[in-house]
């Protein structure tokens, strides 16, 4: 919870993965506050205050993942919102001449995203939620301790500069406006 309003304002992009994770969690727990008050959140240290506030979000999280359907899989609603801005923005920076350092960066990106769509990734979802999806699998793998090939680690590596300069341009029109014409 804490992690989470940090992250939205700081890096959009983390902030999505994060929560992708915290969505993970209460799915590993079958959606059962009591079993994550007693199991996950009693092992942070926190002041009686602080475990009330976690309480209370995650239980918010899970009424949102079983109102919206997505107990077994997909993501709530405020996600998709934000993945759908993400989306937006980068459409705009994508037909704006005023930003050539963000278009290489895509086009250098592009020919992963079409690796991962023709391997079964779902062709519904955009071009950043793919981008997105290919971060958490690899930290997902990582946490896991499995290896992640050097070809791999090389997709990363250029979808996390998209990625970031993303996030970056999404803190900037949200704080100052960006122009695009």
């Amino acid at each position: 919870m804490l992690i989470a309003k940090e992250l939205r304002n700081k890096n959009i992009a983390e902030y999505v993965l994060y929560m992708w994770q915290v969505e993970d969690i209460i799915r590993a727990y079958r959606c059962d506050l009591t079993a994550i008050r007693r199991d996950y959140i009693s092992r942070f240290q926190l002041t009686d205050e602080q475990r009330e506030d976690m309480i209370d979000w995650y239980g918010n999280l899970i009424r949102m993942l079983r109102e919206e359907g997505v107990t077994e899989s997909g993501h709530i609603q405020i996600i998709k919102i934000v993945i759908q801005q993400m989306t937006e923005l980068h459409q705009q920076l994508m037909q704006s001449p005023k930003f050539p350092f963000y278009n290489s960066a895509y086009y250098r990106v592009l020919p992963f995203i079409v690796e991962l769509r023709s391997r079964g990734a779902d062709k519904q979802e955009g071009e950043v939620e793919t981008c997105l999806n290919l971060l958490y699998g690899v930290m997902m793998l990582r946490l896991q301790k499995k290896e992640v090939t050097p070809n791999t680690l090389h997709a990363v590596k250029e979808v996390s500069t998209l990625i970031g300069m993303l996030s970056d341009y999404y803190k900037q029109d949200k704080e100052e406006g960006l122009k695009f014409d």
